[in-house]
């Protein structure tokens, strides 16, 4: 879990556009996957935001707000399950959590103008 949290949160910090695709959609079915499989209902709930994120991804025509809306979401769910995750856990969920968050606020942003 610590390795595929590092590869998210590196792979996030160049910004959204920097990850390929095919790589971001390898990357949540992963995450996805763990968290169906987990029996935790808050990982289920977001196992299936990141299927919302996914069909999103490959629908043809990406929406900015709809996007970034998934991204606020996931962010905050993160968070929220950052609050009962093992200590060495905690820090990196919390940041992936703001990190999302801002990328979702930047797509909110852009989709405004």
């Amino acid at each position: 879990m610590n390795d595929l949290l590092n590869a998210t949160l590196s792979g996030l910090q160049n910004g959204l556009t920097s990850l390929p695709l095919g790589s971001a959609m390898d990357n949540t079915e992963t995450w996805q996957q763990q968290f169906l499989q987990s029996g935790l209902p808050e990982l289920q709930d977001i196992a299936r935001e990141m299927g919302n994120l996914q069909s999103l991804l490959s629908s043809g025509s990406l929406s900015a707000t709809a996007i970034g809306n998934s991204l606020n979401m996931l962010g905050d769910q993160t968070s929220q399950i950052s609050h009962s995750a093992p200590a060495d856990l905690k820090a990196d969920l919390l940041k992936l959590a703001d990190t999302l968050r801002r990328h979702g606020h930047e797509l909110l942003e852009h989709a405004a103008k």
